[in-house]
């Protein structure tokens, strides 16, 4: 698992964590082969889906590490907001909280992490007729990139301290600023963390404003379990992972907030300017239900933040029980059901 991101007391875990052969590799070397692997594609329906909506009209904010617009499946789907890490203004800057400074390599790659969920979301691939690279769930809506976090990569040394605010900071600019849906794949729960106020505020205030927010339900299932923040605020679509055979993922955290599960194993998706890496983990699940909410945005943009999230989890396939649990919550994600189940509204 990824080291922890600190926002000062805050601590923000990436949860595309754990990596498996997450070697960065040429993008005109595998961009004609990726396509193939894009497994969740298959298990969310989603192209039964396109027939309707693929997202057009549709803002997803993605709070991150920020995204690489320079990536070919991501040209023009991009707009940049702002960085709220504090990493490139110093004291005083757009963050306004600060205990030291932070220092970052002079040219630190952007948004590896931030790039490849903005892809699974809004890929739009390239080459001949776009059939190279990264296929998103809703490859014609918009990112709004807004960067709250570090790759680890960006950090030098120990005690590195960003703005504590920084999620609940990059909420309120994102419904300012046009967003119907908010992807957070970040989350703490480690420690005696239990969320903080100012963030449970911008949540409320993304709800009552009728945005859309999902989050990752964390990685470390198999281990501590802990409640994972900000995917255990009221309101938050909490979204686990489950593997190529939809069983929960091992790693994926079992909680009572748990809303639904969507493909987080062997994740193929789009890393720097022209690579491409494979991960698993809850992040990759959380960045492709905020797709399917893109979609059910653009076809339905009347519906309210609670009854999207309602469609959402109506329009689940069977549960392998047939009711709703920890580690599944209320079933395995799919496009096409989500936006029949909203048509009914």
């Amino acid at each position: 698992m990824r080291s922890a991101m600190l926002f000062c007391v805050v601590p923000i875990l990436l949860a595309a964590c754990l990596l498996t052969g997450a070697t960065a590799v040429p993008s005109e070397d595998v961009g004609a082969a990726v396509r193939a692997r894009q497994w969740p594609l298959q298990a969310l329906d989603v192209r039964k889906a396109w027939r309707t909506t693929r997202g057009a009209g549709v803002t997803v904010a993605v709070l991150d590490t920020g995204v690489d617009d320079r990536h070919p499946d991501l040209m023009g789907a991009v707009v940049r907001g702002p960085d709220l890490t504090g990493a490139t203004t110093g004291p005083g800057g757009s963050c306004g909280t600060w205990t030291s400074t932070t220092r970052r390599t002079p040219h630190a790659p952007s948004g590896k992490h931030g790039t490849a969920m903005a892809a699974l979301i809004a890929g739009r691939g390239h080459g001949p007729n776009d059939t190279h690279g990264i296929l998103g769930v809703a490859p014609e809506a918009r990112i709004l990139s807004i960067k709250v976090t570090l790759d680890d990569d960006d950090l030098l040394g120990a005690g590195n301290t960003i703005c504590r605010d920084a999620v609940a900071r990059g909420i309120r600019y994102a419904v300012d600023h046009g967003a119907q849906v908010i992807s957070m794949s970040l989350g703490g729960g480690s420690g005696s963390y239990q969320g903080s106020a100012a963030e449970e505020r911008a949540v409320r205030y993304a709800l009552s404003r009728q945005v859309v927010l999902i989050a990752s339900s964390g990685n470390d299932g198999a281990g501590a379990n802990r409640r994972n923040y900000p995917a255990a605020y009221p309101g938050v679509i909490a979204v686990g992972a489950v593997d190529r055979a939809l069983r929960p993922a091992s790693f994926s955290n079992r909680q009572d907030y748990l809303s639904l599960v969507a493909p987080g194993t062997e994740i193929v998706s789009a890393e720097g300017r022209r690579s491409y890496v494979m991960a698993d983990g809850t992040s990759s699940a959380a960045a492709l239900v905020a797709g399917v909410a893109a979609l059910v945005r653009s076809r339905y943009p009347d519906l309210s933040a609670r009854q999207v999230r309602r469609a959402l989890q109506r329009g689940t396939t069977p549960r392998p029980r047939g009711e709703r649990d920890d580690a599944y919550g209320a079933g395995m994600a799919s496009a096409r059901r989500a936006l029949e189940a909203a048509g009914r509204m």
